[in-house]
């Protein structure tokens, strides 16, 4: 259970940046046993450029996190967090985090990230609905990165709920327009849904809701999971659909209707992407980390007079094209 926001501030967050703190001071040490020990292991020195990253990572979070501090003060304690020039400066803080890792990604661990469909000037002057495919917290980075320093973009997010143990995610989107939400909402959906439809209201030129339409991290079982709750709901056409669909997790179209309709103007685009699938868990960092590989996005645009508004047709559509992202991804698999 995620603890209230005033104890992940007053405690969380300068425990996590002590901790960051003392390890960086150590850091030195560690990279050091991690040269020594590389040729011994299998990958091209892998341990060290492992290490590598997720020191400057964690750099990353505490400069971040003594940014937001400082933000809090500059603000007036708060007061004039919502001003523009404030609102501003986090993107600008985000855009800073998310260039550098993509960075050091591309420098230390060899990846390659290719990106196929319309060019950032294709959606020059339109709102978007980015829907998007999950496969764990590294395509998160990878989608957001992509809209805020390729397509230049201020993005409104739906995240779960649990990403904000990570303290720095917590402040910076709390502070911008976001939700975090309950993956499974139960008799809640409902309130989830106005929570969506209320973040898309107003998409400007350079605005972008992002969405995850599967409610969470794509592997094998969650997936058996979806298509079992499907039949049980009755829905026996959605669950054979979604059995079809080997690479992906049935689409809830709850949140994503709420949104289209809530930004009627808005274009549809649709990422699916290769490369990160298997990076859920801390542990999967060591094994997946991908290294001197390729990670692979395709990105679909639907313009606004061609996407379905209403309850009804919504599903249908919605199901079609998770099928083409569920092809694209079998067919460019690493």
């Amino acid at each position: 259970m995620l603890p209230p926001r005033w104890f992940r501030r007053v405690v969380i967050a300068p425990v996590v940046g002590v901790a960051i703190w003392i390890g960086l001071i150590s850091a030195p040490l560690w990279l050091l046993g991690a040269a020594a020990v590389s040729p011994l292991l299998p990958g091209r020195w892998r341990p060290l450029r492992f290490l590598w990253f997720l020191t400057v990572y964690a750099a990353l979070e505490l400069v971040s996190l003594l940014t937001l501090f400082g933000l809090w003060i500059a603000t007036g304690f708060g007061v004039a967090m919502s001003a523009p020039w404030s609102t501003d400066t986090h993107y600008a803080l985000i855009r800073w985090f998310l260039r550098v890792l993509e960075w050091e990604a591309r420098r230390v661990l060899g990846v390659r990230i290719v990106v196929e469909g319309p060019q950032p000037s294709d959606y020059h002057g339109r709102p978007l609905v980015v829907i998007a495919r999950h496969a764990g917290p590294g395509d998160s980075f990878l989608v957001v990165h992509s809209l805020m320093n390729w397509y230049k973009r201020d993005p409104r997010i739906v995240l779960k709920d649990t990403l904000q143990w990570d303290p720095a995610i917590d402040i910076a989107l709390n502070r911008l327009p976001s939700r975090f939400i309950t993956p499974n909402p139960g008799a809640g959906g409902a309130d989830v849904e106005r929570s969506i439809a209320e973040l898309a209201v107003g998409l400007d030129h350079d605005g972008a809701l992002v969405i995850f339409p599967e409610g969470g991290n794509f592997t094998a079982g969650r997936r058996v999971r979806a298509i079992e709750a499907l039949r049980l709901g009755g829905h026996s056409n959605a669950a054979d659909q979604a059995e079809r669909m080997v690479n992906v997790m049935a689409p809830r179209p709850g949140g994503v209707t709420a949104a289209l309709q809530a930004a009627p103007d808005a274009d549809a685009v649709f990422v699916a992407h290769t490369g990160l699938e298997h990076l859920v868990t801390v542990a999967d960092l060591w094994r997946e980390l991908p290294m001197d590989t390729e990670i692979r996005m395709h990105w679909w645009q639907v313009p606004a007079d061609e996407v379905p508004r209403d309850d009804g047709a919504v599903p249908e559509w919605l199901y079609g094209w998770w099928e083409r992202v569920d092809a694209w991804i079998g067919a460019h698999r690493p």
